[in-house]
């Protein structure tokens, strides 16, 4: 059995973090420390294929947060933006 094959019959699980973060991890060991379940489980392709689809913004949770609020990355680098800053950028 070639190595592709013997990875292909073993079973997996999708794990997600607090980031929204996706993985894979083998179904039968414990997840890794602040990764839980994700509704998935099976060949690792099949696996694979449920992150493509579901997983479509690759940036972590806190700066996808962060970029919704644009005014929110100035203020916590320590740049203050005056209020004709705010009102270009819609935050105002």
């Amino acid at each position: 059995m070639k190595k592709d094959e013997r990875e292909e019959a073993k079973k997996y699980k999708v794990v997600v973090n607090h980031e929204g973060q996706y993985s894979i991890w083998l179904a039968d060991r414990p997840n890794p420390p602040g990764w839980s379940n994700a509704p998935r489980s099976g060949s690792k392709s099949e696996c694979l294929a449920y992150i493509k689809e579901v997983w479509t913004d690759m940036r972590p949770l806190s700066l996808r947060k962060k970029m919704d609020n644009p005014a929110s990355i100035f203020e916590t680098s320590g740049v203050h933006l005056n209020e004709n800053h705010r009102k270009a950028m819609g935050t105002d």
